[in-house]
């Protein structure tokens, strides 16, 4: 334990009726739902970037965070390293994400980077053996720097490519070598600011065959995890090119990776292509690339993606319902891709916001489980496509054109409307959350 927290009890479970704002009043990580504990169907993790690297600024102002581990040497990356397990052992939280700039100093170029990690990475090793965290994914930081303004896999300039390959090659080692449970691909600059200066076609090539790249180089060393796109859609570019669920997909089907690659959807990226985060995981499940979440939440009034911690139990309950269609997380997991707000500027600020998140997310999950295994909804879905089920609408799939309008001037088929029932529904919904 460090002296950051030194006040802050360890973080357990004390039920629906306790005032104490130190503990856990949803989340019973050994509470038994649909015949596992509660941990293995979440599966919490905590985002290093935003946790520990984050200082606290905004499109209008700067740092507002001073943290004892902030700075550029080694030894305060350890110290950061010290903080964050601490932080995940106080809360009981199995997993952690990070990029390899979150973890490591930046140095000179690709050579000094590359040591900085490494010895970071084994570093993390020893805490991993010491604690039993794991690592549920890492990536690569490629939007950050100023080198990858025009883009890391789609920048115009052959060299930023080469740089940033070498480095997912690098972020993929730490990776398997901590024994991370999957790899994250986040394009934060892969789109365009303009097309007066775009060449659509030629950067759609230059990332495809960078995800090829990505998965040869999984086979060759034998990493078992998934490769996870992250999507967004815009913020800070444009336009980018991995904009949803829908649009990633047919990204993989271009490059023949549709069967290689999965999807880990963040609520706020959801929101700002305009869906809703249960609408991207169902696209995700029906496509069969869901894999993973970050869970966070937007504001709705403002324009980016302000990253805040989940607090509303109906829409979390509503993505775990999707979740739980898609038969729950394999190697995923639920990741706090969520920062506090600037003016949270003490340490107990952070343990109660991941304590906020977790609950709210227990709390969703075992009203999402109620839901299922209810019944009720699906028995409601069933029913309203059921004639698809009968002779009719066998017929109808297996017809063309002339055949459908021949039968229907034989039948004298002129369907009344039906309704959709979505209030009842709703007010299902509502009995369980």
């Amino acid at each position: 334990m460090t002296d950051f927290f030194k006040d802050i009890p360890t973080i357990t479970f004390e039920g629906p009726e306790t005032t104490n704002e130190f503990a856990f009043r949803h989340y019973d990580p050994n509470e038994m739902i649909m015949g596992k504990p509660l941990k293995d169907h979440l599966r919490f993790s905590a985002a290093y970037w935003h946790s520990f690297a984050w200082p606290g600024g905004d499109p209008f102002g700067g740092q507002t965070f001073e943290r004892p581990w902030f700075g550029d040497t080694m030894a305060l990356a350890k110290h950061k390293a010290d903080v964050a397990f601490d932080m995940f052992q106080r809360l009981g939280l199995p997993f952690f994400c990070f990029h390899d700039a979150d973890v490591r100093p930046e140095g000179e170029g690709f050579a000094e980077n590359t040591r900085n990690l490494e010895e970071m990475v084994d570093y993390f090793a020893e805490k991993i053996a010491e604690t039993g965290v794991k690592l549920l994914w890492g990536t690569a930081n490629l939007f950050s720097h100023r080198r990858y303004m025009a883009g890391a896999a789609t920048n115009p300039n052959p060299e930023v490519f080469a740089f940033s390959a070498a480095t997912i090659k690098t972020c993929m080692d730490a990776t398997i070598k901590l024994g991370g449970e999957n790899y994250v691909l986040w394009g934060g600059r892969e789109g365009y600011e303009t097309l007066l200066n775009t060449d659509l076609g030629r950067e759609r090539q230059q990332a495809g065959r960078m995800l090829q790249m990505v998965v040869d180089y999984k086979h060759k060393t034998g990493f078992k995890g998934a490769i996870l796109i992250e999507p967004k859609p815009q913020e800070p570019t444009k336009h980018q090119y991995d904009y949803d669920v829908a649009t990633v997909y047919g990204f993989l089907k271009e490059f023949g990776l549709e069967g290689e690659v999965q999807v880990n959807i963040e609520q706020g990226h959801a929101i700002l292509a305009g869906h809703s985060f249960e609408h991207e995981l169902a696209m995700a499940r029906e496509l069969g690339i869901f894999g993973s979440i970050d869970m966070n939440r937007n504001d709705y009034q403002s324009g980016w993606d302000t990253d805040q911690f989940p607090n509303n139990v109906p829409e979390v309950a509503l993505a775990y319902y999707e979740v739980l269609r898609a038969g729950g997380f394999t190697t995923g997991g639920t990741n706090f891709d969520a920062k506090l707000r600037r003016q949270s500027i003490d340490p107990e600020d952070l343990i109660l916001a991941h304590i906020g998140g977790m609950d709210t997310c227990a709390a969703g999950f075992k009203a999402a489980a109620a839901l299922f295994e209810s019944g009720a909804l699906e028995e409601q879905r069933t029913a309203r496509y059921s004639g698809w089920e009968s002779e009719l609408g066998q017929i109808l799939m297996a017809s063309n054109l002339a055949e459908i309008e021949a039968l229907t001037r034989e039948n004298a088929i002129n369907p009344e409307p039906r309704s959709g029932r979505q209030e009842r529904l709703e007010n299902i919904v509502n009995r369980f959350v």
